[in-house]
């Protein structure tokens, strides 16, 4: 008898392809379309209702994921997790903007949504795997399940994989680990399937697309304050609300034409939520960008070989950063330091991503940061 296994259908054409594969492989595979984002609160990149016709574009996308299941002769599901997702991601979301951090809400999707409340639901349906269009690898190493980098390193995402547990990574699949994006769409286009061409998503995960200021100000109400070069310490300019920047940005600020200064940009380096004050400087001149070393939260380590002593590897500080060298001192079972060398721009709230070589080993959320001196930054 085949595995069954049970598939998220997103709509798209990667787990259009992942389906595909899994099928072609002898799997015996049934789709799954998640709704985890109330439709009526969905808007478009202006913050408007996305309306085509009488329909939100997750109702299209539920349109284009029954028609690939039609088109690949696969039954497809349709399962809400709105309650769950607003309790356990977005929920958290809004509460790290709140602390002025920055954070990363597909990370927590894929723990508690696709990996956690969704692998439920297919074990209450008799299913023991589950699977993703996810551009990752899982490979069995020593009786238990370790994660690495997808072949296609220009999509993988393992890095919004880097909180989930052994146990979650063992009962999981993911087809399109040795396989190129080009690859994906021209495999589509050959089969004639509708989403062959479809646009890939973008956004924070099943919100979409959207413009960020207007969606976070339903939430979040803006408060203007004042833009602080502080190197010099004199008020630049008003920014809209400090919630809405992000340590490392330099758009958006309106910024420029300084007299006496280069035209060299100005970076957020920092954020005061108790004074309302956005912190920046431009590159050359001053070391407020830097940090040497940072407290992570939420540890989590993926495989029984956790180290026992410090540990020397490389961490992704955001999603298409460099692989960084840093040194892993474990605190406790929930917590870790990363030292490192002077390194621009570590914010906090973004999830610090642990690799040994290609195998993704762990993460945590990034909670403070410290200087060169070990002392903590607070601007």
């Amino acid at each position: 008898m085949s595995e069954k296994v049970l598939l998220g259908l997103s709509g798209g054409v990667d787990s259009a392809i992942a389906a595909y594969f899994l099928k072609k492989q002898g799997y015996d595979v049934t789709c799954c379309f998640m709704r985890n984002w109330d439709s009526i609160a969905n808007n478009d990149i202006k913050g408007n209702p996305t309306l085509t016709g009488s329909k939100c574009s997750q109702e299209l996308d539920y349109d284009d994921a029954k028609k690939t299941a039609d088109e690949l002769g696969l039954p497809l599901l349709r399962k809400d997790f709105i309650e769950e997702y607003w309790k356990e991601v977005f929920s958290m979301f809004l509460s790290t903007y709140k602390k002025g951090y920055t954070p990363d809400p597909d990370v927590f999707c894929n723990k508690y949504i696709k990996f956690g409340h969704f692998y439920d639901y297919a074990k209450s349906l008799g299913f023991n795997t589950i699977a993703m269009g996810h551009y990752a690898k899982r490979i069995d190493e020593n009786g238990e399940s370790h994660l690495y980098k997808a072949f296609d390193l220009n999509k993988d995402q393992s890095y919004f994989l880097g909180q989930i547990s052994e146990e979650q990574l063992s009962h999981a699949l993911f087809p399109l680990s040795d396989i190129t994006k080009p690859e994906v769409r021209k495999i589509a286009s050959n089969l004639n399937l509708t989403v062959a061409k479809k646009k890939d998503s973008t956004g924070v995960c099943f919100i979409g697309e959207r413009n960020f200021k207007n969606f976070l100000s339903n939430y979040l109400p803006s408060k203007p304050g004042k833009i602080v070069d502080i190197v010099t310490r004199k008020v630049l300019e008003d920014h809209d609300g400090i919630l809405y920047y992000t340590v490392g940005q330099h758009r958006g600020m309106n910024i420029g034409g300084i007299k006496g200064r280069t035209c060299d940009p100005f970076f957020v380096v920092g954020k005061d939520v108790n004074k309302n004050i956005l912190y920046v400087a431009q590159e050359k001149g001053n070391d407020y960008r830097l940090s040497s070393r940072c407290l992570i939260d939420g540890f989590n380590w993926i495989g029984n070989d956790i180290p026992t002593s410090s540990y020397d590897c490389n961490c992704k500080f955001r999603y298409r950063g460099k692989d960084m060298p840093v040194k892993l001192t474990i605190i406790d079972n929930h917590s870790a330091y990363l030292s490192y060398d002077n390194y621009s721009y570590v914010a906090k709230g973004q999830i610090a991503c642990l690799y040994e070589g290609s195998r993704l080993v762990g993460s945590g959320i990034i909670e403070k940061t410290y200087d060169k001196n070990y002392k903590e930054i607070n601007y």
